[in-house]
C-alpha cells in the first residue's frame, strides 16, 4: 500500500507542477518533492520485485503497510512545507 500511495503523490506533485508549478515561487520545492516522491516509488517498486521473487506477492495490503504509507506522505508533505517557507524567507532577503 506504501507503493500505492507513493506513486499517487509522486503523480499529483508532478501534476501540479507540470501544470503550473514551474513558474511559481515554489517551483524549486515542487521539484524537489516530486522527485523524492518518485524516488521513494523506485525503492517500493524494488522492494516488490524482491517480494515477489522470494514468493510472496508484489503489493502489501496490510494495515501496518497502509499507516507506512500514510507517514510516507505527511513526511513528504511536510519536507514541501519546510521547503516552501525557507525558499519564501530566502526570496524575502
Amino acid at each position: 500500500m506504501c507503493l500505492i500511495l507513493t506513486i499517487l503523490s509522486a503523480i499529483v506533485f508532478s501534476l501540479i507542477y507540470l501544470l503550473g508549478g514551474k513558474n511559481t515561487k515554489n517551483a524549486a520545492a515542487l521539484k524537489t518533492t516530486t522527485l523524492m516522491f518518485w524516488a521513494a516509488a523506485l525503492m517500493w517498486s524494488v522492494d516488490g520485485i524482491a517480494s515477489v521473487l522470494g514468493g510472496e506477492s508484489f503489493f502489501d495490503i496490510s494495515i501496518e503497510d497502509s499507516i507506512l504509507g500514510a507517514i510516507i506522505v505527511a513526511a513528504g508533505c511536510a519536507f514541501f512545507g519546510l521547503i516552501s517557507i525557507l525558499h519564501l524567507k530566502k526570496a524575502k532577503n
